[in-house]
């Protein structure tokens, strides 16, 4: 299933105007990963917008902002949030590590970034408490460990099925063909479109 998270995110940065590099095509089980194993996508923004402000959880709306980012997909679907405990644990937090970064930098050598762009530390998860303490708590630990921004699968859901047009057919793409077909059918309904065109609550 790993690798349809990794699709569906994918194909959400590249309809959404960036460059998108798969750090590896195969799964680590046996063994820890090594440094450059570590961030499942690399993506860039050839036209960034200039001197944005991002916040910690992005929206579709904030995506011009970036520039370059390493990306860690953590489909953890049997939950809808992320905990304080979990983050604890730190099987989240392992694409941050400063050998990591420096193999992401690596990686973007041969793309050339324009002087002075940065490099963020995005992680893609179910979602983050919308309560409180928990949510500043959860957001607190993630930012003391490296990570700059999260994006969670709700977004990335409705900005794509949003996108995806029912009467165009997405023959390279599996995973828009399928929302495709979900619109075509009607298994998403037209009120529900109508509450993608809005940034959903904090999740």
């Amino acid at each position: 299933m790993a690798g349809f998270d990794d699709s569906l995110v994918r194909e959400y940065f590249e309809m959404n105007g960036f460059f998108v590099r798969q750090s590896r095509k195969y799964a680590v089980q046996s063994r820890r990963k090594r440094a450059d194993e570590e961030g499942d996508l690399l993506v860039i923004n050839p036209t960034p917008r200039r001197g944005a402000e991002l916040p910690f959880q992005l929206f579709s709306s904030d995506l011009a902002g970036l520039t370059t980012a390493v990306v860690a997909v953590k489909a953890w679907h049997s939950t809808k949030t992320i905990t304080p405990s979990m983050i604890k644990k730190g099987d989240l937090l392992e694409f941050v590590r400063k050998e990591a970064v420096e193999a992401a930098r690596d990686a973007f050598a041969d793309l050339t970034p324009r002087e002075g762009q940065s490099l963020s530390k995005i992680l893609i998860l179910p979602g983050i408490p919308a309560q409180e303490p928990q949510r500043s708590e959860s957001i607190t630990l993630l930012r003391e460990s490296g990570v700059d921004h999260v994006l969670t699968f709700r977004t990335i859901l409705e900005n794509l099925v949003q996108a995806v047009e029912s009467n165009q057919s997405y023959a390279k793409s599996d995973t828009l063909q399928l929302l495709r077909l979900l619109r075509l059918y009607d298994m998403v309904k037209a009120a529900q479109l109508e509450l993608f065109g809005t940034n959903p609550p904090a999740k």
